[in-house]
């Protein structure tokens, strides 16, 4: 069996496809791991999500902070004043089981020496501390009470790990680290407002997987969100995100030994 990891598609389907096509990958005996994001922004995330729920457990995704947007906005009442990306799923008929679906997806996924998560893991967590955390999240999500999460997960505070953070706090923390962090300070503070790429921080600022004694260093991790940072291996890290929604590239990732990269030029931006 081969295992591809794959970058953020956005609702970027067309390009999905064509990504598919240019890897050996057989749904009956390989398995895809996609690292988050399936929509939003691009022009097919409908048809993004019912293609990744059709393939069971040929299939692995992580939730990242558009599939969780896209959550969120299936609790509240259409509007008519604004239109998004994500109208076509809301107003779908299958909209119920594609988010039912969607809910149930992990936030953190292991098997065969990798890890992945959509955007980091804060440097205070070591292996089992990550996946005690994300199982947290996991369980009101999955629960009945998920919507109250959904509701509570926006915003950019508590900013630092401490383990006596306590409910609401503590599960928005979380999700924040797994699905919108890209650098924080030396003490594992987060900034969830800049987005460049390396080399363009304010010098207080540093790419989360550099921070010193990170304490998932020996994890090996595969994770998207940051297309400014585009593909990079470093650090027992590998970052797939490589900018397809913005005319970049859509990337897969053979995990193994010997790591192989596929990428495909995406010629179409979208706004």
């Amino acid at each position: 069996m081969a295992i591809y990891a794959i970058g953020d598609v956005q609702g970027c389907y067309d390009d999905l496809l064509r990504l598919l096509d240019a890897i050996p990958f057989n749904e009956h005996r390989d398995q895809l791991w996609f690292v988050g994001d399936l929509v939003n922004r691009g022009p097919k995330s409908l048809e993004t999500l019912r293609f990744v729920k059709s393939l069971g457990t040929a299939a692995i995704t992580v939730l990242g902070n558009h599939d969780l947007h896209l959550l969120a906005a299936s609790c509240l009442p259409p509007s008519s004043n604004t239109k998004t990306a994500l109208d076509q799923v809301l107003a779908a008929l299958d909209r119920d089981e594609l988010v039912d679906w969607l809910r149930h997806r992990p936030l953190f996924y292991h098997d065969n020496n990798f890890c992945m998560v959509h955007a980091g893991i804060p440097p205070q967590w070591d292996f089992d501390q990550t996946q005690k955390m994300a199982r947290l999240v996991e369980k009101e999500l999955q629960g009945k009470d998920y919507k109250s999460l959904l509701k509570a997960m926006y915003g950019d505070k508590p900013d630092i790990w401490s383990p006596l953070l306590r409910g609401k706090s503590r599960l928005r923390f979380i999700i924040n680290c797994f699905t919108r962090m890209r650098y924080c300070g030396a003490d594992g503070r987060l900034d969830l407002n800049f987005n460049g790429p390396p080399g363009s921080q304010p010098a207080d600022l540093m790419p989360w997987f550099t921070v010193p004694k990170r304490k998932n260093s020996t994890m090996k991790i595969v994770f998207g969100h940051w297309s400014s940072l585009g593909y990079y291996e470093g650090e027992n890290c590998f970052a797939i995100d490589t900018g397809c929604l913005w005319g970049g590239q859509l990337t897969a990732l053979r995990l193994g030994e010997q790591v192989q990269r596929f990428s495909i030029c995406c010629h179409k931006t979208y706004t």
